[in-house]
This record gives C-alpha cells, structure tokens and sequence, in this order.
C-alpha cells in the first residue's frame, strides 16, 4: 500500500502518513503535504566560480529554502546525520538568477540536491524527502573516514534510482 509524507514544518521532521491523515493534516499551520517530485535539471548552471561561492565543503548537499529560518539552507548529508548551513544571500542570489527554475521550488518542501562526488556534476530539484532518505542510507552505510565501498555503492544506486525515477524531458529538466 503506498503511503504520503507529511513534514512537520517547526521541527523538519517527515512522517509517513495514510490518506486520511493527509487530508486532515497535510495543509495545517503544523504539517504539510510533501508531493513528490523528481527532476533532473539537465541545463543547470553552475560555475567552478559560483560553486566556491557557495562555500560547500563537501561534495552532496541539498539546498532549500527554510521558513522557520526565514533563510536558504545548506544540508551536508553525513554519515552522522544531516548537518546544515547557512547559505550567502548573495551567493545564492545568483545561483537564483542563473537558474530560474530555483525560484520556483517550493519552501521546506523541495530541495536542490548537488551530486558533485566522484567527477559528477548533477542536480535535480527534488522532494525533501527524497534528500532525507539520503541522509539516511549514507548513515545506515558509511564506515570508516571515506565511506567505504559498500557506501558507496548505495550512493551510486540511489542516484540511479533517482534518475529512473525521473522521466518527460519538459523544459530543460526531466520530471518524474
């Protein structure tokens, strides 16, 4: 049986929710309705330049915009959880302005998630918990300082299943 996820907005915590509950809940002060999406944006822009202005430390983030926080947010999914990040307003700003599409995404519900690991270059405006699930396979499967090849090998598949999940190419990105 396939089940919603709701976000609860104050404390971004993603439960897993009938339809019911859904209905009653998903547009209240405190939960909301995570619809799902994936899209592969195949004309993203983003320079070296505009990348070391973001002031990412890792290669796999995932960025969004944070009511509660009333600002942009940087997450690093790590092997001990989610850490995040406050983001350059400027930076950001222009990251905006390069790719419209950013502008568009819905606040603590989607996310821009970066795959810059390993010589990949890829970014898919996604669900937020999608990113979450993420987060949780790298701490299920992370050993050791660099991960490990079961690690990964996890990673790898996740993104694949995330490309697969995405099809219809519509105006420079794939929605799925």
């Amino acid at each position: 049986m396939m089940h919603q996820h709701l976000i609860e907005v104050a404390k971004r915590r993603i439960l897993c929710a009938c339809d019911q509950c859904v209905s009653v809940l998903g547009m209240s002060e405190r939960f909301r309705t995570i619809l799902p999406r994936t899209d592969v944006l195949l004309d993203f822009r983003l320079s070296a330049a505009e990348w070391d202005a973001l002031q990412i430390p890792i290669d796999m983030v995932f960025l969004f915009h944070s009511t509660v926080g009333e600002r942009s947010v940087a997450v690093y999914p790590g092997p001990a959880g989610p850490m995040e990040s406050a983001l350059s307003l400027d930076a950001w700003s222009h990251l905006v302005a390069a790719n419209p599409v950013l502008g568009e995404m819905t606040p603590d519900i989607e996310a821009l998630l970066v795959n810059r690991t390993k010589g990949a270059h890829e970014y898919y405006r996604v669900s937020i918990d999608r990113c979450y699930a993420l987060v949780g396979l790298i701490r299920t499967h992370w050993q050791g300082l660099s991960g490990g090849a079961e690690a990964w090998e996890a990673i790898n598949s996740f993104f694949v299943a995330l490309r697969a999940a995405a099809n219809e190419p519509v105006g420079g990105c794939i929605h799925g």
